[in-house]
């Protein structure tokens, strides 16, 4: 899936939380309905077999709770995406990266091979439709995930290549697949933010230490041994750069990749480096854009969702630019594309009680046009506006409400751009006031229960959606009102 990321360290962040949060973009002419939904530990699988690959999973039996972000059609299996289990950790899974032939020669892809003849059928291995469902719910911390997720890798291997975050109330950890069964990860510094837009990000490591004390960094046992035997460390002096080893470097990079990179680090650092024109420090399809930045000031939510929906504003690249003889409009692909399913922006606030610490902000289709909702994550259920997504195209859903607001206002986007910043300047307003309201209340009570948060949650969907009701219903009136069969006489 091409998607893009961003991580935001406590230190980073505008109220020491951690933030990971990930546009979940499908294929090209394909749109996931998505829902988000909490599985309950007594509903976790304990033998879990995957759909793509045909591989069978033996799972631990003392599972978690926790959320998730599934295929509402699961012809192709769970999809779980993203989600928060109950003990505050958090999982992205997966941001699609890349590599090359280098590595792919050492540690080739483990895929599924169909039975033909007398000969059995080869499960494949691991991939992004099943890392939340067999890693979440089992892990205590954002190392542990990637230590779990690690050693499965090393078991079953996988048949894709896929960047994964984990976040904690402390840390922040980020995984990268290297071939079918190695990898690497690298704890994200507490002042620091990463952007990772398709492509394989990590730009140092520390094998010292991921085979020592491993403080900052770990990977496969193998790993350092495939470097050496494949010739893999392409540094010219004695540093190791992991991307320059393990990633692409291709000329399709150059459009559809390091320009996301550009435009994320040129938001949150505008004056570290000169960005644009001649001289430039930095420019859209550079090779060494930095994987992780100390930024300019401290990172919102809303700073968060604005550049997973940004589209080059301000630049040449804007496929929305108003200078339709532009030759540079769609040269790039945007970070909030049409075909995005959802974006899950997971926040860890460590500094209140446990209970109310962690806030999934959810929102579906394309980011240029819907809004970020947060949610306690802490419940047994999630309200049915975001968890009742049908296959059918409805507005008694979050999903299809979003979906048809971008759809509508894409196709007239100077008329609607102001009904939409409205909208979600209000929602997100709202949803602060909710937040703050919520987490004074709850604490008060003699005893923590989770129906008080899922009460919490219903006016918060209910605010969503009347919000949204109020933007769909004047979206489709601009719309309408702009067909191409009007005509300025009227009949009366």
């Amino acid at each position: 899936m091409a998607c893009t990321t961003l991580l935001v360290g406590k230190k980073a962040s505008y109220d020491g939380s951690t933030i990971i949060a990930r546009n979940d973009d499908s294929c090209t002419g394909v749109f996931n309905a998505k829902k988000l939904i909490v599985v309950n530990s007594k509903d976790q699988p304990r033998d879990y077999k995957s759909v793509i690959a045909h591989l069978t999973i033996k799972l631990p039996n003392n599972p978690l709770s926790y959320t998730s972000c599934p295929n509402v059609d699961k012809k192709e299996g769970t999809w779980a995406a993203s989600g928060i289990n109950s003990e505050n950790v958090s999982m992205t899974a997966t941001e699609t990266i890349t590599t090359n032939p280098l590595v792919l020669g050492m540690d080739p892809l483990v895929r599924f091979i169909p039975r033909k003849g007398n000969k059995k059928e080869i499960p494949g291995g691991i991939g992004e439709e099943d890392l939340v469902v067999i890693t979440l719910p089992y892990i205590h911390s954002a190392k542990e995930g990637a230590i779990r997720l690690g050693s499965l890798l090393e078991k079953y291997g996988t048949y894709e290549n896929n960047g994964i975050a984990f976040s904690d109330k402390d840390e922040i950890w980020w995984l990268e697949t290297i071939g079918g069964h190695n990898w690497i990860a690298h704890k994200v510094k507490d002042n620091e933010y990463v952007v990772m837009p398709n492509q394989f990000g990590l730009d140092n490591f520390d094998f010292d230490d991921a085979y020592g004390a491993q403080k900052e960094y770990l990977c496969s046992k193998g790993l350092k041994d495939l470097v050496e035997k494949g010739f893999l460390n392409l540094n010219l002096d004695k540093k190791f750069n992991p991307r320059l080893a393990f990633g692409s470097h291709d000329d399709s990079d150059h459009f559809y990749n390091t320009p996301r990179a550009w435009f994320m680090l040129r938001y949150f650092n505008p004056n570290t480096y000169k960005w644009n024109g001649c001289g430039a420090d930095f420019a859209p399809e550079d090779d060494d854009l930095p994987w992780s930045m100390v930024p300019e000031r401290k990172i919102t939510i809303e700073d968060v969702k604005y550049i997973l929906s940004s589209h080059y504003q301000g630049t040449p690249y804007d496929p929305y630019s108003k200078d339709i003889n532009n030759p540079l409009r769609n040269k790039y692909r945007s970070i909030g594309i049409s075909r995005t399913s959802f974006l899950s922006i997971n926040q860890i606030r460590g500094y209140l009680p446990k209970e109310i610490a962690a806030i999934e902000w959810i929102c579906f289709g394309s980011n240029a046009f819907n809004s970020a909702i947060p949610f306690y994550t802490n419940v047994n259920k999630m309200p049915k506006y975001v968890s009742n997504t049908t296959l059918k195209v409805s507005t008694d859903n979050f999903y299809w409400n979003s979906r048809m607001i971008g759809a509508f206002a894409d196709a007239h986007y100077n008329l609607c751009a102001l009904e939409i910043e409205r909208y979600q300047k209000s929602t997100s307003s709202k949803g602060h006031e909710l937040l703050n309201k919520y987490d004074k209340d709850v604490p008060s009570y003699n005893k923590f229960d989770k129906e008080l948060l899922e009460k919490a949650n219903e006016v918060i969907a209910n605010m969503a959606m009347e919000e949204t009701a109020k933007t769909l219903d004047r979206v489709l009136y601009i719309s309408s009102c702009n067909m191409k069969n009007s005509f300025s006489r009227s009949d009366n």
